[in-house]
């Protein structure tokens, strides 16, 4: 299948979801997810796979084992391209929001935010740099960050600030809007995917994959 937009009720499915997250709404409207979100994603991602490596859809059910919130399915549809988890990702979402984009290290097992933690000290100035930039070409910073400092670190750390969090990526949204629905969506997920490769390759180089889940 050829990209060419995400489909036409890709949003109205998501808003729908959002009213009545139950399995009657799935089931009646499961040939429209699988049409209109599900197909287009997996197109989407063989579209980029050439250039950014082969990429997965997430399964759309919640896992409730262990969550106050009962509701069975994700109110969004995500694709991931990446080599490990926590090493850089590149990440696309459609939802009721829109179209997300997003990049970065959004787990970190113990080793990786030990990795983390010593690169920062290190080499903060260059993952600043990079942050730096993606701020100003529209990004916004996110993770799970500490309120206070970690053990071994200054108060006054040049970098404390990026010393805190325990998961670090970066997110683009576009609202709804036509492009949506066009092959341009593919070209928007592409050139801001380019714009998150001297992130990525710094959480690669810095963080890298757990050792825990390559055993």
């Amino acid at each position: 299948m050829t990209f060419s937009g995400f489909g036409e009720y890709a949003i109205d499915f998501y808003d729908g979801l959002e009213l009545d997250n139950s399995k009657a709404y799935w089931d009646d409207n499961k040939e429209t997810y699988l049409r209109d979100v599900k197909a287009p994603m997996e197109a989407l991602l063989a579209a980029l796979e050439k250039e950014f490596g082969p990429g997965k859809v997430f399964r759309p059910y919640r896992d409730v084992r262990f969550a106050k919130d009962k509701t069975p399915y994700k109110t969004h549809c995500g694709g991931v391209i990446e080599k490990g988890r926590g090493g850089g990702a590149y990440y696309v979402q459609v939802s009721s929001e829109g179209l997300v984009t997003g990049g970065g290290s959004y787990h970190m097992a113990p080793d990786q935010l030990a990795r983390y933690r010593a690169s920062v000290d290190a080499h903060g100035v260059l993952l600043r740099k990079i942050i730096d930039k993606l701020v100003k070409q529209g990004w916004e910073l996110h993770g799970d960050v500490m309120k206070s400092k970690p053990r071994g670190f200054a108060d006054d750390h040049t970098h404390l600030d990026l010393l805190r969090h325990r998961s670090i990526w970066v997110r683009k949204v576009w609202e709804p809007d036509d492009v949506l629905h066009e092959p341009a969506c593919l070209d928007r997920v592409r050139k801001s995917w380019r714009q998150l490769k001297d992130f990525n390759a710094w959480c690669e180089d810095h963080v890298g994959v757990s050792e825990s889940r390559t055993r």
